[in-house]
């Protein structure tokens, strides 16, 4: 516990390596896709057998939990080796335990160095930790069996342990009450910042750059149903999926896209020079291809950014360029194919609803893909490759889509049982959503009888956002089981098939029982 406090408190304050985490992100990397799969299935059925809350959040949650409990397990098998070291050539305690630290620090510095940029400073603190830590376990471990003790020196024994636990445990304590009040925090700069130029008119406030008509559209759309999620999800509010344990945390000016290969003028862009295109702020919504059917891990909100066709204009893309690998400073990565490159909705995305992206959500840089799960959407960006043969991307070679198209989708966020309206109805409502595709129509149930069609809201905020639907049904008592489905623009049902999440997204209905 002191360890890995007196390591917490490295990271805060100077933004040294937390093994820990480093550990747990290092084996998500190397362990087979199916056996990550099997984790992250495991951990959302805890989340929503318990009702933990937002999936993404708790999910995190656990995950760090499960990473301090690993290195905790580290503790035990270092003492264990220091342990058999001594009793098998009876040599001093404090030397073996240099030498298990010592060789501890070894594998601890090879692991984080995969994971992140590694620095002298980051070597020297990890050795006077860790090889420090070998050391004084060496030390208390070679001390006599309490059985070859006498009744005062096994007191004795008990005090040096109670005064020991008490000092570990007051040590912890301490160094993370120092890290949480002095630490850095998790917001580099220029994360999180309001964006210098709102004149683009937020779809969501119906701005003055919206033409008339569009804006009388919208402000004439039905109300919503009580309790439906918002149009706009906040950003604190946006799902986190990604393969750390904490976000990384890039700092503004230390920050630059590199672009190489199949490009005329390939040169690193600053963030000054993106933000210096002609910036295009679309609402869009996302969703993670582990989402359930009903799950929270989708959300709405304006991301601003050049059109990622105009950058590579810029950069002289060359005709034999079919393919675009996109790299993250955590190690993702995906590959963006010719015709996502060209369409004009796919952005190299800076802002989200007015800010500059939160360090969470991908500052300084991610892109957006229309019609795309979140998994081919690297954040953190700090590379792209202009290439001629394709390469499978991180999710897909650990056995995801390589489409990875949206499946349809329909939720049931609210039947209103207790705020009818004044024609004794019971509002119920949702969102549907099918990636670019649109919704054409969406329909309820009630007990398993005829399919209903519900009202949209339309129009949507755009048409690459989830639309809004409500149905006020005339409902009698008892207990009632309420399912939904929609349709896409294409015409295309949903599939009511139950499907699980991988590879290509969960499909079925949503239901919900409610008592009247």
């Amino acid at each position: 516990m002191p360890v890995m406090a007196l390591l917490y408190l490295g990271e805060q304050i100077f933004r040294l390596p937390f093994v820990p985490y480093d550990l747990f992100d290092w084996l998500a990397r190397v362990l087979p896709g199916d056996v990550i799969t099997l984790g992250i299935d495991g951990i959302v059925q805890v989340i929503s057998l318990l009702n933990l809350g937002s999936t993404s959040e708790a999910a995190k949650t656990i995950e760090q939990l499960m990473a301090l409990v690993q290195f905790v397990g580290v503790g035990i098998v270092l003492g264990g080796v220091i342990a058999w070291l001594i009793r098998r050539d009876s040599g001093p305690g404090r030397s073996n335990g240099w030498m298990a630290g010592l060789v501890l620090f070894t594998l601890a510095a090879l692991i984080v160095s995969q994971v992140v940029s590694i620095w002298l400073l980051d070597i020297v603190w990890l050795g006077i930790i860790l090889i420090g830590w070998g050391g004084i376990l060496g030390n208390i471990l070679n001390r006599e069996p309490a059985a070859e003790l006498d009744e005062a020196g096994r007191m004795a024994r008990r005090e040096m342990l109670i005064k020991l636990v008490g000092g570990s445990l007051g040590l912890a304590v301490g160094a993370w009450g120092i890290g949480r009040l002095f630490g850095s925090g998790s917001e580099p700069v220029g994360a999180s910042q309001p964006l210098a130029d709102e004149s683009t008119g937020l779809p969501d406030t119906i701005g003055e750059n919206v033409d008339p008509e569009t804006a009388a559209a919208l402000e004439n759309r039905i109300a919503p149903a009580s309790g439906t999620r918002p149009e706009l999800t906040s950003n604190e509010n946006f799902y986190r999926i990604d393969i750390n344990t904490r976000p990384p945390i890039i700092e503004r000016d230390n920050w630059a896209l590199i672009t190489d290969g199949l490009f005329d003028n390939p040169k690193p862009l600053s963030l000054e020079d993106l933000m210096a295109y002609p910036a295009v702020t679309q609402p869009v919504t996302m969703g993670c291809i582990s989402n359930r059917v009903g799950g929270d891990l989708i959300g709405t909100s304006n991301w601003t950014g050049p059109r990622l066709r105009d950058v590579l204009a810029d950069l002289g893309i060359q005709d034999g360029a079919m393919y675009l690998q996109v790299e993250a400073i955590d190690g993702f990565y995906e590959t963006v194919n010719l015709m996502d490159m060209i369409d004009q909705r796919t952005l190299l995305v800076y802002g989200m609803n007015g800010e500059t992206l939160p360090v969470e959500h991908g500052f300084p840089l991610r892109i957006y893909i229309p019609d795309r799960y979140g998994m081919k959407q690297p954040k953190w960006i700090t590379r792209i490759t202009a290439m001629a043969e394709d390469v499978d991307g991180y999710w897909v070679v650990r056995g995801w889509s390589k489409e990875a198209r949206p499946q349809i989708v329909s939720v049931i966020d609210t039947v209103s049982v207790d705020n009818p309206t004044a024609e004794g109805l019971i509002p119920m409502g949702g969102i549907a959503w099918a990636g670019a595709r649109g919704i054409e129509k969406v329909e309820v149930q009630v007990d398993n009888g005829e399919w209903l069609e519900a009202i949209l809201r339309t129009p949507s905020l755009n048409p690459l956002t989830w639309t809004q639907w409500r149905y006020d049904w005339t409902a009698e008592g008892g207990s009632h089981l309420i399912k939904v489905r929609a349709m896409d623009g294409t015409g295309a049902l949903q599939i009511e098939e139950e499907q699980g999440t991988r590879p290509d997204g969960a499909t079925g209905y949503h239901s919900k029982r409610v008592r009247v």
